[in-house]
């Protein structure tokens, strides 16, 4: 007897667990397909290391399938890569994608951004491998990648509201302020799709590999790097305060005047006249002085010598 009730007690006890178990499943799918439309939402907004933190929570608390699994990999691999530029993260992404999902219809494009990866971290010869092993399926059947509304295609690539959003949200802000209305950002839409059209054709054309654009993207590269390294080493140290300015104005005083039409001084200016002259002065001289001290440390340091009578 005490048997049979255990296990009419054990079958009520797998009978709740099996309700419950439905319940959460269905909350779960409900729950996840909000918790991804917020993830898009955040894209949308430019949010994107937020949005590439709840995709990631979406992979790991929702139980979705492995379509879904590779295709929310993708979307995180691609903000990485076309927004956040952070390469590495995108080549990790893109090859999970890769391996971990080699039956996904995104096959033939993850494989087309893992050579973009390697060629933009200067890996040429890794990404001329991963271009012969690339497996090319129908680009018809890669699913949408991101979201938002489709505005244009290249062939079978999309370009959705946030790609053009994003790629605005780049320019210089006097640019920006001449993009509000709809037919302005269409004129900027052609622009930007002429401009991939170009692209696409001369890489097809083999002009990726010639001598003088390779040597181009060094030295812009290597300039750009220069640049970063001097926002990062000198400008922090370029900030000013009143004192600074108060001190520099009376040190150069003769500097700050009024002229008339035949240049003659009339006036020297107050400082709260002559603040905007003042600060920019005083900002390219500390950063001139933060950047010859710089070089300096960096001569001494690396035991440069310069060999002037050899010069002709």
């Amino acid at each position: 007897m005490q048997t049979r009730y255990a296990a009419l007690a054990l079958a009520s006890v797998l009978i709740l667990v099996a309700f419950v178990s439905c319940q959460n499943n269905s909350k779960t799918a409900i729950d996840g397909d909000k918790l991804r439309e917020y993830a898009g939402d955040l894209v949308n907004r430019s949010l994107f290391e937020r949005a590439i933190e709840v995709y990631e929570d979406y992979l790991r608390d929702y139980n979705v399938n492995e379509t879904e699994q590779a295709n929310v990999n993708y979307i995180i691999a691609d903000l990485y890569f076309s927004r956040l530029n952070d390469y590495e993260s995108a080549l990790a992404y893109y090859l999970k994608v890769k391996h971990l999902y080699p039956e996904s219809s995104l096959i033939d494009e993850t494989n087309k951004k893992i050579v973009a990866c390697l060629e933009r971290l200067g890996s040429s010869a890794d990404a001329q491998q991963a271009a012969a092993e690339a497996v090319h399926l129908d680009p018809s059947q890669v699913t949408k990648k991101r979201p938002g509304v489709v505005v244009a295609r290249i062939g079978k690539r999309e370009i959705t509201q946030g790609d053009l959003d994003f790629e605005i949200s780049k320019l210089p802000p006097s640019v920006r302020d001449q993009l509000k209305t709809a037919e302005q950002k269409l004129m900027f839409l052609r622009e930007f799709v002429a401009t991939e059209l170009l692209f696409d054709t001369a890489q097809r054309a083999g002009f990726d590999k010639d001598p003088d654009v390779i040597e181009g993207a060094f030295q812009a590269k290597k300039s750009l790097m220069v640049q970063k390294l001097l926002a990062d080493r000198i400008a922090s140290q370029a900030q000013m305060d009143e004192t600074d300015l108060e001190l520099y104005y009376e040190a150069h005083k003769d500097e700050f005047v009024e002229r008339d039409a035949n240049d003659t001084i009339i006036r020297e200016k107050s400082l709260a006249e002559a603040r905007e002259e003042v600060a920019q002065q005083l900002a390219r001289k500390k950063f001139a002085d933060s950047y010859q001290a710089m070089i300096e440390k960096m001569l001494l340091t690396e035991d440069v010598q310069f060999y002037e009578t050899r010069i002709e």
